[in-house]
């Protein structure tokens, strides 16, 4: 979308799938800490690998549809058996 001053800027996020998860908020290390000092709240959203999960990319956003957080993603793992994925995500802070 354009800027008005010759530049452009991403278009508003639109759903792509909506799934059942587990949010989990961290709160141990520095790191974490830190981030939460910055109003940021790291969590790990676990959802079923599925086709459809299958496309998350950190460039994506989660939203809890029962509290309305968003939550942007910031990386994906397979957890160790492969049936799930965990998406390291936070909510809060820039982009």
């Amino acid at each position: 979308m354009p800027d008005g001053y010759g530049n452009t800027r991403p278009g508003p996020f639109v759903p792509a799938i909506t799934v059942s998860a587990h949010i989990r908020y961290l709160k141990g290390s520095e790191t974490v800490i830190a981030s939460r000092l910055a109003g940021r709240q790291p969590v790990v959203i676990r959802v079923r690998r599925t086709a459809q999960t299958r496309d998350i990319k950190t460039d994506w956003r989660a939203t809890d549809t029962r509290t309305g957080q968003v939550y942007n993603v910031r990386a994906i793992v397979p957890s160790a058996d492969r049936a799930f994925l965990d998406i390291t995500a936070e909510s809060g802070g820039p982009d």
